[in-house]
């Protein structure tokens, strides 16, 4: 079992950048590949950013590609998504995953075994 807990988010202006962090419990983080969704209401969760256990690989939505950035600390059991240039759109709860397949990336929600709890982003216009 793994717990996730999201922090990070809050209200920025667009064109800032915010730091989310998902601190995992758990010895086996470094073999999960991790991923962040988002949801923004009356919408379903979509996929953002994904990161392999050992951080080779990683995947983005198109609509996040060159403004986010994820990445991992194994020693501190930590995933990050720096997101900069935010646009109001981006406004939603974002929540980190863990896939504990030790497959290919993936950005299917279901696909993913465990859940944080999110933290709201939201970005004025």
């Amino acid at each position: 079992q793994v717990q996730l807990l999201e922090s990070g988010g809050g209200l920025v202006q667009a064109g800032g950048s915010l730091r989310l962090s998902c601190a995992a419990s758990g010895r086996t983080f470094s073999s999960y590949n991790m991923g962040w969704f988002r949801q923004a209401p009356g919408k379903e969760r979509e996929f953002v950013a994904a990161i392999r256990g050992n951080s080779l690989r990683t995947d983005y939505a198109d609509s996040v590609k060159g403004r986010f950035t994820i990445s991992r600390d194994n020693a501190k059991n930590t995933v990050y998504l720096q997101m900069n240039s935010l646009k109001p759109e981006d406004t939603a709860v974002y929540y980190c995953a863990a896939d504990r397949s030790m497959l290919s990336l993936r950005s299917d929600p279901h696909e993913y075994d465990f859940w944080g709890q999110g933290t709201q982003v939201t970005v004025s216009s």
